[in-house]
């Protein structure tokens, strides 16, 4: 088994090639304009043609991208780039500094096809900042053999029927690619590198945050199977469990091929039959209704299949799963097959034996249909006799689903969706360029760092956080550090499952703890005084509206004399306004100046 993983982290800066802010409009914005385009694949510089974007192209579908303020002509590629962002290639070098990579001479931004609608270019930039780095991690050192800057791509809000829907807000905002060389030895020890990276890109304090501004690519392969690209795992705690799934599902596909060839089941010839008239009459369902639309039903025989079709390869998948994403590649929904309980499509014994009679699929054989416009089934047919016919594991880009299964995408990209970006001059990357670099506070003395401020536990969960930087920020200001972590990782956390959310966290924490400083409120009442904050208001009409005001001096003396110095009922009735600490000091000099005893 060998395991590599990509990194790619948004850049906290403006857009790759256009000074457009790196922000997102919101999920509710409206958008300004509305495009649309087809697109299609062109030769490489060596005048190949990428197997990937041929499949995408296959699909034979139209884009519509929404445009909003963040945009201009750069995205909607109606205007050529402007020069590769400077602050983009500085964090680059930062991070080939930090691990231990060579800066290349130059940098030369190269345009990769990628014609899923996800640019509108048809093309994604990509520029190599460094090369042959390396990492050292509990189990060896892992290579680095590549540092990257590119652009992000579109954010897809949805795919029907021919069309896929796409907002322009994200496209070109910077990411940085890092990719290591495939020495990882298992799922825990992925997640070790994986950790360890992302810690160290948010050392620099120069990256986004929050949800989907990181994400990871895993390429895995058995001996005996194939390197595939699982794209898009976003949760660290899940890597092993993909690793595993997929290492399963190659060795069960090696299982199924040994078992086709000793039923001598490959190749399969192409004998596709309509059946449309089979089912004109058939019950309400999937293919009543296809045919009532226009549709066509498509047939094709795969013999000595009989029980493979329905072969588990990865939970609630199954061989027939893998058949039926191939045929999306044609735009169709799916397919049908044999090894299914055909009821539930509505076929009935007397259907199933005429369309078995009309194939010549006998008892060991089983069968595939597609409904659809007759052309388009004809495409999707072929792309299933193409997988069916593959007597090898196929290397693939597969989609990490939540659940840790996977899903086909494409074939794996190869070298010919690569050609140079002719609207972009090449940038020398000079000792000057080196030197102006500012270089990171490394892991381990961040940590130690924390630890001096904080206790081992919070210093190591702060570490981990996406709030570093943020946590940073706020001690220079002058917060507490515990104070400003437990805030942190307890409280925003705990209001956010609660559905609290703040549009902006740093604006609200920067005026929380500075109220708070001036001793307008306690520490018990921040939890209240944020969910206030978080509907728009200010600290002070917070403070004022849900009297959580503090309370001292005379006005505490006075509660704690008609509480009779009452400790308990003093906190159970004014917990969010007053200091426990002062509390005690004032019952212990009530007590005293009654002659009393205070414990």
């Amino acid at each position: 088994m060998k395991i590599g993983i990509e990194i790619h982290q948004r850049l906290d800066t403006a857009k790759l090639f256009c000074n457009c802010p790196s922000a997102l409009a919101g999920e509710n914005a409206k958008p300004e304009s509305v495009l649309t385009r087809r697109l299609h694949p062109v030769l490489s510089e060596l005048g190949e043609t990428d197997e990937a974007s041929q499949a995408e192209f296959a699909k034979d579908r139209s884009f519509e991208y929404h445009t909003f303020k963040n945009n201009c002509l750069v995205e909607a590629d109606e205007e050529p780039p402007g020069l590769l962002c400077a602050d983009a290639l500085k964090i680059g070098l930062q991070m080939a500094i930090e691990l231990n990579a060579t800066p290349v001479s130059e940098v030369h931004i190269m345009r990769k096809m990628v014609i899923d609608g996800s640019n509108t270019s048809g093309f994604q930039r990509t520029a190599i900042v460094a090369v042959n780095g390396h990492l050292d991690s509990s189990k060896g050192s892992i290579g680095i053999p590549l540092i990257a800057i590119e652009e992000e791509s579109a954010g897809i809000i949805s795919s029907a029927d021919g069309k896929a829907i796409y907002s322009l807000d994200r496209l070109g905002i910077p990411l940085i690619e890092i990719t290591t060389t495939p020495d990882i030895k298992d799922g825990a020890h992925l997640c070790e590198v994986a950790e360890k990276i992302g810690l160290m890109l948010r050392a620099t304090g120069k990256v986004a945050r929050g949800l989907g501004t990181i994400r990871q690519d895993v390429n895995i392969s058995t001996e005996g199977g194939a390197r595939v690209e699982l794209k898009g795992a976003q949760d660290l705690k899940m890597l092993p469990q993909y690793v595993e799934n997929e290492v399963a599902r190659q060795l069960l596909l090696i299982k199924l091929l040994n078992e086709l060839r000793t039923r001598k089941a490959l190749p399969i010839k192409e004998h596709m039959v309509e059946f449309s008239d089979v089912f004109r009459q058939t019950k309400p369902g999937l293919i009543s209704a296809g045919i009532k639309n226009g549709s066509a039903v498509l047939g094709q025989k795969l013999p000595e299949h009989e029980g493979l079709l329905g072969m588990e390869l990865q939970p609630g998948k199954r061989y027939g799963t893998e058949l039926s994403d191939y045929a999306k590649k044609a735009g169709v929904k799916g397919i049908i097959h044999s090894d299914e309980e055909l009821d539930k499509y509505g076929i009935s014994k007397d259907e199933e034996r005429a369309v078995r009679d009309a194939l010549g699929a006998w008892e060991n054989d089983s069968f595939v249909l597609i409904v659809a416009p007759i052309e388009q089934a004809k495409r999707a047919m072929g792309f299933v006799l193409e997988r069916a016919n593959m007597d090898f594991v196929p290397g693939e880009t597969r989609r990490a689903n939540p659940d840790a299964t996977s899903t086909f995408m494409r074939p794996l990209p190869g070298r010919a969706r690569l050609y140079p970006e002719t609207d972009v001059p090449p940038i020398q990357v000079t000792k000057e360029l080196i030197a102006s670099v500012e270089r990171a506070e490394s892991l381990e003395d961040k940590k130690a760092k924390l630890e001096k401020m904080l206790n081992k536990e919070m210093a190591g969960r702060m570490l981990k956080s996406r709030h570093l930087h943020l946590f940073e920020k706020l001690v220079e200001a002058g917060t507490d550090p515990m104070l400003a972590a437990t805030t942190l990782e307890d409280t925003v956390v705990s209001l956010r499952r609660e559905g609290v959310e703040f549009s902006d966290l740093e604006k609200a924490l920067a005026e929380l703890f500075g109220e708070f400083q001036s001793g307008s409120f306690v520490k018990a009442a921040i939890p209240e005084v944020l969910k206030g904050m978080a509907k728009g208001a200010r600290v002070d009409a917070v403070l004022k509206v849900y009297r959580l005001q503090k309370i001292s001096g005379q006005a505490l003396e006075a509660i704690a004399m008609e509480m009779d110095y009452d400790m308990k009922a003093i906190m159970q009735k004014y917990r969010l306004q007053v200091d426990a600490q002062d509390v005690a000091a004032v019952i212990k000099e009530g007590k005293k100046e009654q002659g009393k005893d205070f414990i």
